[in-house]
């Protein structure tokens, strides 16, 4: 995917979740799970972007490699 169409998406899902949080009426809590469940998701799906998968995480290694 190129990384325009990445950076498009997430602007479109910013101002969604702006719209929602300006606009709709909701308890305080509601637009914090909100917030939570919609920033979760963008980092997996980033992270399935970049990483190609669920697959390739098994093979991320941090520190030394032996």
């Amino acid at each position: 995917m190129p990384l325009v169409q990445i950076v498009i998406v997430l602007i479109v899902i910013g101002v969604l979740l702006w719209l929602a949080n300006t606009y709709l009426p909701m308890d305080a809590k509601i637009k914090q799970i909100l917030n939570a469940v919609v920033v979760i998701a963008v980092v997996l799906w980033l992270l399935t972007v970049f990483l190609g998968g669920w697959s390739n995480l098994g093979n991320i290694r941090v520190g030394p490699h032996q």
